[in-house]
């Protein structure tokens, strides 16, 4: 590997998923200025996701429409049939 290219910021992070409360410990080099207390009692920086593999459909295998901000509403206004 070449040196000097790699962040060298890793540590433990918590990684939480916002449409179903679902979170896991990882380490990254993510920023984060929000903390949480993790399930062994220690605290760790918060990286809060949209979307994750135990929300998203093709892990899931469920159909399930995640609409963040109105997203679809506001791609259906803009391409709507227009007489």
């Amino acid at each position: 590997m070449k040196q000097g290219i790699h962040p060298s910021n890793y540590r433990l992070v918590v990684f939480k998923d916002m449409s179903n409360g679902t979170a896991f410990l990882c380490r990254s080099a993510a920023n984060s200025k929000e903390t949480i207390q993790w399930e062994d009692g220690n605290e760790y920086p918060v990286i809060k996701l949209e979307i994750s593999n135990t929300s998203h459909p093709f892990y899931t295998g469920k159909n399930v429409l995640v609409d963040t901000a109105g997203r679809i509403d506001k791609f259906k206004k803009r391409y709507a049939k227009k007489d």
